[in-house]
């Protein structure tokens, strides 16, 4: 099983940007199918980026397309999330997530949090002038 600890996660002005990113370690983490999630106060979790197993695979969440790119480094074991004209509705705390069960060649538009059974600690992303 691996193990998930993300980083990255600040204070930043509105239309910034800012890169989160998500170490994995204990298994072999090219096997994994790689999400991000992120939950709002008072909200549900939601689905924002995931990437397959060689990166060549990534689905994103409709309120972050054209803004967000999701990328995977496997000679570091970390995948990155890169945050581009964030807004305040961007707030949240950002989850890692990662599953070796998940089809890497996945034709739907994206996941649910019932989907990946491994998850990180959460960084806290604030978006505010």
């Amino acid at each position: 099983q691996v193990q998930l600890v993300e980083s990255g996660g600040a204070l930043v002005q509105p239309g910034g940007s800012l890169r989160l990113s998500c170490t994995a370690s204990g298994d072999d983490f090219k096997n994994y199918v790689m999400g991000w999630f992120r939950q709002g106060s008072g909200a549900e979790r939601e689905f924002v980026a995931g990437i397959g197993w060689s990166g060549g695979k990534t689905w994103y969440g409709d309120s972050v397309k054209g803004r967000f790119t999701i990328s995977r480094d496997t000679s570091k074991n970390t995948v990155y999330l890169q945050m581009n004209s964030l807004k305040p509705e961007d707030t949240a705390v950002y989850y890692c997530a990662a599953d070796r069960n998940l089809n890497s060649f996945y034709s739907g538009s994206g996941f649910e949090p019932a989907d990946f059974g491994t998850w990180g600690q959460g960084t806290q992303v604030t978006v505010s002038s």
